[in-house]
């Protein structure tokens, strides 16, 4: 899919790491929500609460899951899930655009 149809965007960025990831909230028809956003190069550590699935839309990134010991790699068109209440590192070396799928 490359768009979302009938959403509402929330204006405010989300604004995390000094500016190293942005990214923006849809709310869905249905209730659900999605940031759509950007990680500039860099290592980052996010935690989640709620279960996600990061679908890459351009540039590659690498990911370790919480509890995983490989890192895997990630590009466009490619998706990695994280259960809820966990966290996973991210290495980025260009920019890498996704959206994030909540629960």
């Amino acid at each position: 899919m490359s768009q979302f149809d009938n959403v509402s965007v929330i204006k405010q960025a989300n604004v995390y790491f000094d500016g190293k990831c942005v990214s923006h909230t849809l709310q869905l028809a249905d209730g659900s929500r999605k940031t759509i956003g950007v990680i500039l190069p860099s290592s980052l550590t996010f935690s989640t609460n709620a279960p996600e699935v990061m679908e890459g839309v351009g540039g590659s990134c690498r990911v370790r899951i919480q509890g995983e010991s490989q890192w895997k790699a990630y590009g466009a068109g490619q998706s990695f899930a994280v259960p809820a209440d966990s966290s996973f590192e991210i290495t980025c070396e260009d920019a890498y655009h996704y959206v994030c799928h909540f629960g």
